[in-house]
């Protein structure tokens, strides 16, 4: 018999629904869940991440949710060292650990390993700081294909960190992956002309329960700066409070900048060349 701690990952785009299928494999295998999501696991970002309501967790146990405070950085390592916690707590209840979301960086690092420790280096940072996101992104995939393949293109701060990596070692080092877990895949891929319908609803509703109200108070407790690095949403419509784009502009712009995000999140489960489901 295995040594491994037996994990269940279920992984997909923006808006495929593992929200609901977490909770019911939960159900189905006696489990818990850990959030693998970049953003959910800060608080006041409700209606933005789309945080699973009381209603939807249907009882079931879910971590690494309103955790931090925004104005703190959550990085890839403490995710490594939160989520292997968490996991061996509920295996040792004998549950079922379920791991859920969208944040495809924190599933590499917790099964392949943290990046190489580099220290920062602030003056080659300085001369990032007037390049957009996109082109730090086309110098990521000048650079380092590999990594750019996995990395979120709309996320300044990781996108900087990268280079850095890159301008000290050539590219971003390889790892050695976790021999810790036996993982089960559960990917989800709806069709892509379901997935964009999905995600123009979502983004609609959530524009319908308060979205701009809840970034009007974030800004307020964080600041531009750190609102920008809080996602797409938050960086778009920190645009429109601070009168550079129209009220009418957000969710054109935003369904645009999300149906890319979740390209890229396709494109990288693709690579895993696992059995998908459509959900």
């Amino acid at each position: 018999m295995s040594s491994k701690t037996r994990i269940i990952c279920v992984i997909g785009p923006t808006a495929s629904g593992k929200t609901a299928k977490a909770v019911a494999l939960a159900k189905e295998r006696d489990g818990e869940v850990i959030s693998v999501d970049s953003r959910q696991v800060y608080r006041m970002l409700d209606i933005g991440t789309e945080k699973a309501t009381k209603e939807e967790m249907d009882g079931i146990p879910h971590y690494l949710i309103d955790a931090v405070d925004p104005r703190e950085i959550y990085s890839a390592g403490d995710f490594v060292t939160d989520a292997n916690s968490r996991i061996a707590d509920i295996a040792a209840r004998g549950k079922t650990p379920i791991l859920a979301g969208g944040t495809h960086f924190y599933f590499d690092a917790l099964l392949n390993g943290l990046p190489k420790e580099t220290p920062a280096d602030p003056e080659f940072r300085k001369t990032l700081e007037a390049l957009s996101d996109e082109e730090l992104f086309a110098r990521i995939q000048a650079q380092d294909p590999r990594r750019a393949e996995k990395i979120d293109p709309h996320n300044r701060r990781r996108l900087t960190r990268a280079l850095e990596v890159i301008q000290k070692h050539g590219q971003v080092p390889e790892r050695t992956p976790s021999d810790t877990y036996e993982v089960e895949w559960v990917v989800l891929m709806p069709e892509r002309e379901e997935l964009r319908a999905r995600l123009e609803k979502r983004l609609k509703d959530a524009f319908a329960k308060g979205l701009i109200e809840e970034v009007r108070q974030v800004r307020e407790y964080v600041g531009d700066e750190r609102l920008n690095e809080l996602g797409l949403e938050y960086k778009v419509i920190g645009e429109y409070l601070r009168e550079e784009r129209t009220e009418e502009s957000l969710i054109p712009a935003l369904t645009a900048k999300l149906w890319q995000y979740a390209k890229h999140q396709m494109k990288w489960m693709r690579k895993l060349r696992l059995p998908t489901n459509t959900a």
